[in-house]
């Protein structure tokens, strides 16, 4: 007979964290804000000095507060920035990162979401940051250094749309993909070979969804995102596929003796200096 789960006993800085949060939340505290000084703290909660420091320590390593020192010095509100927020989130599949595949999947499931929330919402000024961020990539780079930052800037371009969608919990679950496909290994593994054929297909999808959303055509909008979003996924599997094979290949040609990590990277190395070869 399974016997019934204990809850989870909460730790006394936990408690007194969570308290000061709902006081942030019940004062209407903004960011820039002070909290009470820290003798208030330990009268208003019954709290020691000592847990009262490492809950605020907590909290500030959470990017809720920001401690300052000296004259006029304190605990302040702070605003917790997306990058902060997507390195928190990020900490969660530390061990766990998902794949090209998983990303992509969920971009094809969200993407027509973000289009539709941007009705109405873009102006002149969101329409220029597009368009200067697509000038980065509208044309072959000279080198590989520039192609690898053409892609960033590929991305880039879907975080300006981000930027405009009016639902916050939709906004956040966009941007991390994105943020997660600037970041993972692997990707940066396929920035790092040529690979024309993905910068000149985003382009195209990318210019023509930029026509659709000025036209305020969101039906033709969403059909975009959804193509692009099936033939970015096709093309960066394809290149995954292919590193893994360069990496296989160097596992079973290890002779004994041999350290097979390094044969992996001599064989990347390889593919990589083909590249190079290739674009000159």
């Amino acid at each position: 007979m399974n016997r019934p789960r204990q809850p989870i006993r909460r730790k006394r800085t936990e408690v007194i964290a969570d308290a000061v949060k709902e006081y942030i939340a019940r004062h209407g505290l903004k960011p820039g804000d002070r909290l009470p000084q820290e003798s208030d703290l330990i009268d208003a909660l019954q709290a020691s000095k000592g847990t009262i420091r490492e809950a605020l320590r907590g909290l500030e390593a959470q990017g809720l507060i920001q401690t300052r020192t000296g004259p006029g010095g304190g605990a302040f509100i702070s605003d917790v920035s997306d990058d902060r927020a997507m390195e928190l989130l990020g900490n969660y599949f530390f061990f766990k990162p998902p794949t090209i595949h998983d990303i992509y999947e969920a971009r094809k499931a969200l993407w027509p979401a973000l289009i539709t929330s941007l009705e109405g919402q873009l102006d002149e000024t969101a329409f220029a940051r597009l368009e200067e961020t697509i000038t980065y990539y509208d044309h072959a780079p000279e080198s590989l250094d520039e192609e690898r930052i053409q892609r960033i800037k590929e991305l880039e371009f879907h975080l300006v749309l981000v930027d405009y969608c009016p639902n916050p919990l939709l906004a956040m679950m966009c941007r991390f993909p994105i943020r997660l496909l600037m970041s993972l290994t692997v990707c940066q593994k396929i920035y790092d070979l040529p690979y024309p054929e993905l910068r000149q297909r985003g382009y195209r999808y990318q210019r023509r969804l930029v026509d659709a959303l000025r036209a305020a055509n969101m039906e033709e909008a969403r059909r975009i995102v959804s193509e692009h979003m099936q033939a970015a996924q096709e093309l960066m599997e394809s290149r995954e596929a292919m590193l893994e094979k360069a990496f296989f290949k160097a596992s079973s040609d290890a002779g004994e003796g041999a350290n097979r990590d390094y044969l992996a990277l001599v064989d990347y190395a390889s593919l990589l200096n083909d590249g190079r070869d290739s674009q000159r």
